[in-house]
């Protein structure tokens, strides 16, 4: 047993097929073949179900694929934490919300990267709940999420904390169909049960549901007219959407909403990753939102 057989057995549980186990690890099929067979000889049992169309694992393949997914992780850990200690910068992807994304990354990001210009940073967006797998799959170092999360393999530290408004157009909406129509991502997002909430308490009902996959879409479509979302005041109140969006306060168990940041509790916090949660923790954006004052909002109430 080798990290070769290790990666070979993982493609395989993960792909669910030779062929595509072997396009992921770019090599040709009798190899996946021959690196299985090997294993079930060395270990003295069948890792996977032969079938006409794939291959399942067995109970001890899927004992094994655990392991291995935990092994490559640990070695691509140590690989990075080497890295880091040689000041080579190693590499660091982190996951967020579009909305975090958007407004409460850019400042952290600049001097991040200011500060350690070698580290390979990448920021990969996606909603909270695909975010969670990723983080528990190792597959990203750490995730910004909303809402709270509980969960023995992770860590999770609050680091923002948002306001959640009710959005519409600046213009109003003219329709009852827009009224009763929310915008928003899918259901793994953590803003999307609290605005289903908030149609409900507001007497919305019955409304719909479009569904998009980007922020400026979502909002785009909002200014002009199509329906309503609900969305951080923060991201409300940058340009451009400030000049073509109101908001309406929630009530307050709808309307706040904490910003975690999560990673898997036995991960290796490596120096990027803590130079990282530094000039999170450092920064202005940490803070609480600020007062409503001299802000442009909706007069009525949701």
């Amino acid at each position: 047993m080798d990290l070769a057989g290790l990666r070979v057995v993982k493609a395989v549980a993960d792909t669910g097929s030779v062929s595509r186990a072997a396009e992921t690890l770019h090599c040709v099929q009798s190899n996946v073949t021959a690196r299985i067979k090997r294993l079930e000889e060395d270990l003295g049992v069948d890792l996977f179900h032969r079938m006409s169309r794939g291959m399942a694992p067995t109970p001890a393949g899927r004992v094994l694929a655990d392991y291995a997914d935990r092994v490559l992780r640990l070695v691509a850990q140590a690989r990075d934490a080497v890295a880091d200690a040689a000041g080579r910068g190693g590499r660091l992807t982190i996951g967020a919300m579009e909305s975090t994304a958007a407004v409460r990354l850019p400042p952290i990001l600049a001097r991040f990267h200011a500060d350690h210009p070698t580290v390979e940073l990448t920021i990969t967006p996606g909603p909270t709940e695909t975010l969670l797998i990723e983080v528990l799959a190792g597959r990203i170092d750490g995730a910004f999420v909303g809402g709270a999360v509980d969960h023995p393999d992770l860590i999770a530290v609050p680091v923002f904390d948002e306001e959640l408004v009710l959005v519409e157009p600046v213009s109003g909406l003219t329709s009852e169909s827009g009224r009763r129509t929310l915008i928003g991502f899918a259901r793994t997002c953590a803003y999307r049960g609290r605005a289903e909430m908030a149609m409900r308490d507001a007497g919305r009902v019955p409304f719909r549901v479009m569904e998009f996959g980007s922020l400026d879409a979502i909002l785009g479509c909002v200014g002009a007219g199509m329906g309503v979302t609900v969305m951080p005041r923060s991201v409300v109140e940058r340009e451009p959407w400030r000049r073509t969006l109101a908001w309406r306060p929630l009530p307050d168990s709808l309307a706040r909403m904490p910003t975690l940041f999560v990673r898997r509790a036995d991960g290796v916090e490596t120096v990027s990753l803590r130079a990282f949660l530094e000039a999170v923790s450092e920064h202005p954006a940490t803070q609480a939102p600020t007062p409503h004052t001299g802000l442009k909002r909706l007069a009525t109430a949701c």
